[in-house]
């Protein structure tokens, strides 16, 4: 779970050092043909290419178009607000699950789901502070990415009853490298990375798939009551790195504000894990 907590925060660093030159379009593309020339040869050493099915190629494609909106939003919100405030907001992730989750899956909507989101959207207002502190496209892009995550980690869900890692992560690649090839392509300027900023483009890249592999193997390790209050400590993490490398403040606000989305969080597992038929 250490490696996805510095992988998570290692990405946000290179994407805010990178963001004067390249758009979000333009490092999501470098971020995955780095991941295919990673995968593929991988693949090849461990023999698991035969693992990469098209069975469920329609979903692999849906499941990675939400991703891709949700990562690009997210980059974009790195450059504009603070990192701390970012990963907070990312937080509620798992709350907007609970809540989307009766309308996609057919899910239940309890009480405690319910009182899980009321708490999440509370803890975003205390962050962002609407009408005290200044808002910009930051704090909107930012919450806008959690739907982007939600749908990306529902589809995931599905997949994984059938399709290996090594797959999901395979058309993860694949698919957002078209995706962020087209978009770098339609206005037709495209930028590629300077030598100075190359080695923070190669960082993002090998992030974005160390966090997702430590991740899902912290999961196979241990059950997600333990994983996720560890998953949170990117945010006290990620606030001192601000305030050491940017000047970020270290806010009581987000302080506050991240520990009712905390709450909710755990009101939420816990609801969860209550439920009938739940696994571990």
């Amino acid at each position: 779970m250490l490696g996805a907590v510095a992988s998570f925060s290692m990405m946000a660093i290179g994407g805010r050092e990178v963001a004067g030159e390249l758009d979000t379009f333009e490092l999501m593309l470098c971020r995955s043909l780095i991941a295919i020339a990673i995968l593929v040869p991988f693949g090849l050493a461990t023999t698991r290419l035969h693992e990469v099915r098209t069975d469920r190629f329609g979903t692999h494609v849906v499941r990675n178009l939400f991703h891709f909106a949700g990562q690009n939003l997210w980059f974009y919100a790195v450059a504009f607000i603070p990192l701390a405030q970012l990963f907070a907001i990312e937080f509620t992730t798992p709350i907007w699950i609970a809540l989307l989750a009766p309308l996609f899956l057919g899910e239940a909507l309890t009480k405690w789901r319910v009182i899980a989101a009321v708490l999440g959207f509370t803890g975003i207002l205390v962050i962002a502070q609407p009408g005290y502190a200044p808002l910009n496209a930051g704090h909107l892009t930012a919450a806008l990415s959690t739907l982007g995550f939600c749908g990306s980690i529902m589809l995931t869900k599905a997949l994984s009853r059938t399709e290996s890692t090594f797959c999901i992560l395979f058309w993860l690649g694949v698919t957002q490298a078209i995706y962020g090839a087209v978009a770098v392509g339609y206005d037709g300027d495209v930028t590629l990375p300077s030598a100075q900023n190359l080695h923070w483009v190669v960082l993002v890249g090998i992030c974005g798939l160390t966090a997702h592999i430590s991740l899902t193997k912290a999961l196979t390790l241990a059950p997600a009551s333990v994983v996720a209050p560890m998953d949170f400590a990117r945010l006290p993490i990620i606030a001192v790195v601000g305030w050491l490398a940017y000047l970020e403040p270290l806010t009581l606000a987000v302080a506050l504000g991240a520990g009712l989305i905390l709450i909710a969080n755990t009101i939420n597992l816990r609801a969860e894990q209550r439920r009938p038929g739940a696994t571990a």
